[in-house]
């Protein structure tokens, strides 16, 4: 990948932003499902499981808004994981070409 380098900083800052948001929407997800496997029935009253989906809802209705109908709502949580994990390698990928790219002691 080739990076003009009159974009570095606003760039690199660009990707350290989607890769931060996109590692804890991530972990959000996979505390809130690790909680509703311990919780069991009663994890809707559970106010840390209730937290972790507030933290997730607005990754979740993206993911409902640009998938298609025939996905049921019940695999949106999953799609919403899988898109997420794909925003936080191709971010950690793009950070890697940056840093490459400008110098590593640059990046820090």
């Amino acid at each position: 990948m080739r990076v003009s380098a009159s974009c570095h900083p606003s760039m690199l800052l660009f990707v350290t932003i989607v890769q931060t948001v996109s590692a804890i929407a991530l972990l959000s997800l996979i505390g809130q499902w690790l909680l509703g496997l311990l919780a069991g029935a009663g994890r809707d009253s559970n106010l840390f499981y209730q937290l972790l989906g507030i933290l997730t809802k607005p990754f979740v209705r993206l993911t409902r808004l640009i998938t298609p109908r025939v996905v049921i709502d019940r695999h949106i949580p999953l799609a919403t994981f899988l898109l997420l994990v794909a925003a936080y390698v191709a971010s950690t990928l793009t950070r890697i070409a940056i840093c490459i790219e400008i110098g590593v002691h640059l990046c820090r």
